[in-house]
């Protein structure tokens, strides 16, 4: 396992999901007494992980049916894309 990249996509990950939707989802399903906070929390992980898994799948088969510089070009142009919007929309 390469260290660096675990500590790369654990942070990324880790902040892109702070204060996300999901987040605040589970908290209000744990906020709620009489919901067990155990299986809110074992329920919510598995999903994280359920998603991640697709997230990896995803990624495995782009990467092998579109070459890394089209890649990067496409997702450049896409955050651009996002950016220029959401700076628009504001």
């Amino acid at each position: 396992m390469d260290p660096k990249l675990f500590a790369t996509v654990f942070v990324t990950v880790f902040l892109a999901e702070m204060g996300d939707k999901t987040q605040l989802a589970t908290m209000l399903f744990a906020a709620d007494a009489k919901n067990g906070k155990w299986t809110v929390l074992a329920a919510s992980m598995l999903a994280l992980c359920a998603v991640a898994a697709i997230g990896v799948a995803a990624g495995k088969w782009v990467g092998d049916s579109v070459a890394p510089k089209t890649l990067k070009w496409v997702a450049g142009v896409g955050f651009v894309a996002i950016g220029a919007w959401t700076i628009w929309k504001a």
